[in-house]
């Protein structure tokens, strides 16, 4: 997935600035943490109307990334 940063952001206003999908409150981690239990896409997306195929693939991508020990550069929303 190319364009995981379009789709995650770091408020420091909005989950005490842990990454989140845009737009939504629901936490990479949630996502990630569901994933590696078993919990199917689709049992995501039921539970979480507001997420989309894409956005799980891109809290994937946002993983591997943070797996790879680099510094990734996400702006922080300001005001």
């Amino acid at each position: 997935m190319q364009d995981w940063k379009s789709r995650i952001t770091i408020d420091p206003e909005v989950c005490h600035g842990r990454p989140c999908i845009k737009g939504t409150r629901v936490w990479v981690s949630l996502i990630l943490d569901n994933l590696a239990a078993g919990v199917s896409d689709q049992e995501l997306l039921e539970a979480c109307p507001a997420l989309t195929h894409d956005d799980i693939k891109a809290a994937l991508a946002f993983g591997a990334e943070m797996a790879r020990e680099r510094y990734v550069d996400l702006p922080l929303r300001s005001g």
